[in-house]
C-alpha cells in the first residue's frame, strides 16, 4: 500500500476517489470548520462505525475506497488509521486540518 499525502488526498477527494474522515471532536469542527465532504467520526466512536458487523457501521465506508484521516495535528489520525486497518480498510494519516487547508483543500464552515 502506497502512502497518500495530504496533496494526494485533496486531489482524490475532488474526484470522489477517496473517503475523508475528520476524527476531531464536534467543538473543534465548530471552531474551525471541516474538510468539505469529509465524514465526521470522532475517534471515540470510530471502532463501531468502522466495523461492518456493528449495527452503527457507517455505510459510506463500505465503498471500498481508500480513506484519508486527519485530526488537529496527526496524533489521533494515526490511532484512527490503526482502528480502520484492523477492520480491513485502507487508511492513511494525512495529519492535521491545517495541513488540509495548506494543501488547498476546500473547507466547510
Amino acid at each position: 500500500m502506497s502512502r497518500i499525502t495530504v496533496n494526494d488526498a485533496v486531489a482524490k477527494s475532488a474526484k470522489g476517489e477517496i473517503t475523508v474522515i475528520d476524527v476531531r471532536e464536534a467543538n473543534e469542527l465548530r471552531a474551525s470548520g471541516t474538510a468539505a465532504g469529509a465524514l465526521h467520526i470522532p475517534l471515540a466512536t470510530l471502532a463501531m462505525k468502522a466495523d461492518p458487523k456493528h449495527p452503527d457501521f457507517e455505510p459510506k465506508l463500505a465503498q471500498g475506497k481508500p480513506i484519508a484521516v486527519y485530526c488537529a495535528v496527526g496524533g489521533r489520525a494515526g490511532m484512527a488509521t490503526q482502528v480502520l486497518s484492523r477492520f480491513g480498510h485502507e487508511a492513511h494519516n494525512i495529519c492535521g486540518f491545517g495541513d488540509w487547508v495548506g494543501a488547498g483543500g476546500p473547507v466547510k464552515r
